[in-house]
Order: C-alpha cells, then sequence, then structure tokens
C-alpha cells in the first residue's frame, strides 16, 4: 500500500515537471483502483454497478484539470481519493433517490371525490376582513381567486418577494386567530 503511494506520488511529480510517459503509467495504475472504489460506493448506495465507468471518466477528467492544485510536497493518493469521493457524490446526488410507484396499484384505494371545504365562503371572507388590508387583498387574489405571485405583484405594484411576505403574514395571523378561537 505505501508502495503503491510512493509510487503514484513520483509519477504525479514527474507527470507535472512534463514527463508525458509517467502520466500515462500513473492514469493506467490508478483507473483499476479508482472503478473498484466506484463500484463499491454505488454498491453502498444501492446503486447499479454497471454505471461505475462514468464516475472514473469524471475522477480521472478532474484530476486532469486539477492536476496543478496538487501540493507536489503532499502525497498524491489523499488527494485523488478525495476528488473521487467528491465526484462519487456528485453522481450520487444527480441520480437521486427515486422511487417510482405505478399508481395504478393504488387506484382503489385514492378518494374519488375532492374533499368537502372546510369553511364557507362567508366564514373565508370573515376571517379575511380581520386582516389589514395589503395583507387581505394579497390572500384573496392568491389563496382564494387562485392568482399566481407573479400575477398577484402586477396586480397590486408590488414585488414578488413583498407578495410573499403579505401572503406568509396574512396566513400566519389568521393561523393565530383560528387558533384562538
Amino acid at each position: 500500500m505505501r508502495e503503491r503511494e510512493d509510487e503514484w506520488t513520483g509519477l504525479m511529480r514527474s507527470a507535472i515537471s512534463g514527463d508525458d510517459a509517467a502520466y500515462h503509467r500513473l492514469l493506467k495504475a490508478i483507473t483499476p483502483v479508482l472503478r473498484a472504489a466506484a463500484r463499491r460506493g454505488l454498491a453502498r448506495a444501492g446503486q447499479p454497478v454497471d454505471q461505475s465507468e462514468d464516475i472514473v471518466q469524471d475522477i480521472l477528467l478532474a484530476v486532469h484539470l486539477k492536476r496543478q492544485t496538487w501540493d507536489t510536497s503532499a502525497p498524491f493518493a489523499p488527494w485523488l481519493f478525495a476528488i473521487a469521493r467528491n465526484k462519487l457524490i456528485d453522481a450520487l446526488r444527480r441520480r437521486g433517490r427515486r422511487i417510482f410507484v405505478n399508481i395504478d396499484d393504488f387506484a382503489e384505494t385514492l378518494p374519488g371525490e375532492a374533499p368537502e371545504p372546510t369553511a364557507s365562503a362567508g366564514e373565508v371572507a370573515a376571517q379575511l376582513q380581520t386582516l389589514p388590508p395589503r395583507q387581505r387583498e394579497v390572500l384573496q387574489s392568491i389563496a382564494v381567486d387562485s392568482a399566481s405571485i407573479k400575477d398577484t405583484a402586477a396586480k397590486f405594484s408590488m414585488s414578488e418577494g413583498a407578495v410573499r411576505v403579505a401572503l406568509h403574514r396574512g396566513l400566519a395571523s389568521l393561523t393565530a386567530k383560528l387558533r384562538d378561537q
């Protein structure tokens, strides 16, 4: 292990000095190790290991592009494995952990109709009247009239951020009032 690390460090130093043959030998030496590490990482994450070659290529490309950032007085392997770890994490994040469920398998358990509203239009209007005018207008536009934040902002000559703040404050105020009742 120590011999391999010393060999890689020496090859990388020579490669940075311009020795193309040393660089080629280094890449040839690290590729199988990176391939095995990528396969292990994918297997641990429950991902198909046949996609490891893409990760290996990403690692080798990063090594090539960032080789000038390696500190020649430091060992090469920790620098390499840090890149490998980050590239594996990036690949796993891109793939994500998604579970796909066929909706037809659950069709009979899903409700057939929309649930009844819990408050009448009169009750909603009465609660909205307790709010300051700007919050009331924004809540009416978004929650009752189903307008978008962008449309509401244009309608009231407000920024989208201001609309979001008014919406949040209005909802928080209504929630607090309804809790007290």
